[in-house]
């Protein structure tokens, strides 16, 4: 299977609306990149990819997401507009029910995700988002989350025109939830309040580009199986 970069536009998780959020996307074209070409994702386009490392990583995200919906509340909390609270709630429930899929995921996969400790990894990337959310601006905290919710929109939507989301591929419903029409508006979403409230200066540049980073390290991680080695129970 081949995997390439999407064409930029609504199919490729790109913001199509000039402005910071597609400008930042833009700018860390390199750290996508590597994301989308990394052995995890690679393994998740086609199929290939060890179950346990998929186990671990569900495990492992699991942990993560609930750190992100934290994230989003904190954000809705500290809101300073009926619309964007109306935004955050939402995108508040969309990642509740993305924590409700990966309950699923480990009931199929047997794995028990109340019991997960976070890995290295995990905890770096938890702890940025939530002191972002907790101590900086409404506009940093969306520079700190959109990277997430973005760049599985474009994996999604990059591996599923590769040819991923097939019924022979055992992770075709990950490809699937990312892929799909509400998780690529969710993002848009997300996008649009990071351009309605962050300020294009050299601090949310480095926000948005140390949370890529941390998306990058975190399949690097779940790819090492990190996750097993004593940190996960």
């Amino acid at each position: 299977m081949s995997i390439g970069p999407a064409p930029v536009g609504a199919n490729s998780g790109a913001s199509l609306e000039p402005g910071l959020a597609a400008a930042l996307w833009a700018a860390n074209a390199d750290l996508t990149q590597l994301a989308l070409e990394h052995p995890f994702v690679r393994g998740l386009a086609d199929g290939s990819l060890p179950r346990t490392t998929f186990a671990g990583y569900v495990q492992q995200d699991a942990f993560f997401l609930e750190a992100f919906a934290r994230a989003y509340a904190l954000a809705l909390a500290r809101c300073p507009d009926s619309r964007g609270l109306r935004d955050f709630f939402d995108l508040l429930a969309g990642a509740l029910d993305e924590l409700r899929l990966h309950a699923s995921y480990a009931a199929s996969w047997g794995v028990e995700v109340t019991e997960a400790v976070p890995a290295a990894a995990t905890l770096a990337y938890t702890d940025f988002l939530l002191s972002t959310a907790a101590l900086a601006d409404i506009g940093e905290t969306c520079a700190a989350m959109t990277p997430c919710m973005r760049l599985y929109a474009y994996l999604g939507v990059s591996l599923s025109s590769a040819g991923a989301a097939t019924e022979h591929n055992p992770y075709a419903d990950w490809v699937r939830t990312y892929a799909a029409p509400e998780f690529q508006s969710l993002a848009a979403r997300l996008e649009a309040l990071l351009d309605r409230y962050a300020v294009d200066h050299e601090r949310a540049r480095w926000v948005y580009r140390r949370a890529m980073s941390l998306e990058v390290a975190f399949f690097a991680a779940a790819w090492s199986q990190e996750a097993w080695r004593g940190d996960v129970r």
